[in-house]
């Protein structure tokens, strides 16, 4: 059995409950609603985003850049016109719920925040985690280090073409 397609699965599961996703300009856009109603653990979360709309414009959240429409597949079977957001917005939109359930996302995001940080100030650190994430999924200790020379040689080749490019003009 291959490995599967990042398009095989229209939803994440996330505390046994379902997050409807779509593809959508190269990435994945995620049912805003289903977010809110998994983390405020509301019966009305149709209601409980309306009111968190309102509050995210107040501060600021230029929200009809940030959400599309998109048609998503409802219980019933049929498609809706859904507010959606790509990854970067959903964190957004999590860190504005007041919500035990949140917390960890909360915490996760304050995590990576300060990683990227120590990685700017040190970009071995970058390249480190980059190891052990190829690691973690499964390629081997050869097939990594081949990645990382050809990374490297490709960014010395682009460097060449930009001062050869440069000086031409």
């Amino acid at each position: 059995m291959g490995k599967m397609s990042k398009f095989d699965k229209a939803l994440v599961v996330f505390q046994g409950k379902e997050i409807r996703r779509t593809w959508f300009n190269d990435e994945w856009w995620f049912s805003v609603v289903d977010i809110v109603e998994v983390l405020t653990e509301t019966g009305r979360a149709r209601k409980y985003w309306s009111d968190l709309k309102k509050r995210l414009t107040e501060e600021g959240f230029e929200l009809s850049a940030k959400i599309g429409q998109l048609k998503l597949v409802s219980a019933d079977g049929k498609s809706y016109l859904t507010d959606c957001v790509n990854t970067k917005n959903a964190f957004r939109i999590i860190q504005s719920i007041p919500s035990k359930k949140a917390k960890p996302f909360k915490q996760w995001l304050a995590e990576v925040g300060y990683q990227r940080v120590q990685e700017i100030e040190n970009p071995e650190l970058a390249q480190k985690r980059m190891r052990e994430l190829y690691k973690a999924k499964g390629y081997s200790d050869d097939w990594i280090e081949k990645r990382v020379r050809g990374i490297a040689i490709r960014d010395e080749l682009t460097d060449v073409l930009r001062k050869h490019c440069f000086l031409a003009t």
